[in-house]
């Protein structure tokens, strides 16, 4: 399947319907659109150069192995990605309008994959659902980093699954990655129980922060399957139309690729497992690491050590799961 040329999908978000009327200040929020467009469209081409060359994924068949980019070279990704949905954010919020959620799903690749499911009426509920919260609540996390496990790598360079439930719900906790919580924040409690496994499992040594974006960086999709939160009000977005998206996630990581390692902690994401091949990847289970049940079966799991044994017999890099201090 031919690449599909990356600049198209740095437009800014189409014209709503009715938006053909004028409104009071509409000339100054024109202005302020087509310059905020214009820096996308600038934005865009300037990131060519680092996602171009990216395999796509081919419809219906396993990727082999891709080369595998660097920590360096994903984490470039990632942050041009954060700002141009950056940009779509400002120039939705210029024009008077909410971003649609299609154009804040920057990689290439998962568009290619996912982008059917923008039209499907799940969807299409869930952008109403959310236009109405985002005027009348705070919303987590921040517009721009809500595809953020998306857009932090292509397809073809994931190599273990975390499936989490949904954001955390504080102010300025979510971060668009599973188990994350931005520097300068609260290691939450399931975050700590994380690390003390890591510590028995693979002598890693525990950091003062929770950002885990490094683990991103190296392949590791830190997914929720609901991808947004009502402040303070865990679970207000469920059953709202995301779970049908990342399963559709799930499922397509399972069909068109092999040897992946799914990390399934506590019943909610073992539920996931029902969407994924085990004869084509490797599923671990353990309890949640919250701290109402790590001590079921959390602890003493050895999930990353095992990880990584599994990526090695698939020819894959192992990940390095210290995250490091911030300095």
């Amino acid at each position: 399947m031919a690449q599909k040329s990356i600049t198209a999908f740095f437009k800014g978000p189409e014209k709503r319907k009715g938006t053909d009327d004028p409104a009071p200040g509409a000339d100054k929020k024109q202005k302020v659109g087509i310059a905020v467009a214009a820096a996308v469209s600038k934005d865009g081409e300037a990131a060519v150069a680092a996602v171009k060359g990216a395999p796509t994924a081919s419809e219906g068949a396993d990727l082999p192995p891709a080369p595998k980019l660097s920590t360096e070279e994903l984490r470039t990704l990632a942050n041009r990605a954060i700002e141009i949905a950056q940009l779509r954010v400002e120039q939705a919020k210029a024009l008077g309008v909410p971003p649609k959620l299609e154009d804040l799903l920057i990689d290439e690749s998962w568009r290619e994959a996912l982008g059917g499911e923008f039209s499907k009426p799940h969807m299409r509920k869930l952008g109403d659902f959310l236009s109405t919260e985002w005027q009348q609540h705070s919303i987590y996390p921040p517009q721009h980093l809500i595809f953020r496990a998306f857009n932090s790598g292509p397809i073809d360079q994931v190599r273990v699954v975390i499936i989490g439930q949904d954001p955390y719900h504080n102010t300025g906790q979510a971060m668009g990655l599973s188990f994350s919580v931005p520097p300068g924040k609260a290691v939450p409690s399931s975050l700590q129980n994380i690390y003390k496994e890591l510590k028995d499992d693979c002598r890693c040594t525990a950091p003062k922060h929770g950002d885990l974006e490094k683990w991103s960086h190296q392949g590791v999709f830190l997914l929720n399957a609901v991808l947004t939160v009502r402040a303070h009000d865990a679970a207000s977005h469920g059953k709202q139309g995301w779970e049908s998206f990342t399963d559709a996630a799930i499922s397509t990581l399972s069909a068109r690729r092999k040897g992946l390692v799914f990390l399934l902690w506590g019943k909610y994401a073992q539920q996931k497992a029902a969407l994924i091949d085990s004869k084509k990847h490797h599923i671990l289970k353990a309890a949640h690491p919250s701290g109402f049940s790590a001590n079921k079966g959390f602890f003493g799991c050895r999930h990353f050590s095992k990880a990584n044994d599994y990526l090695k017999k698939e020819g894959l890099p192992p990940v390095d799961w210290q995250i490091d201090p911030i300095t």
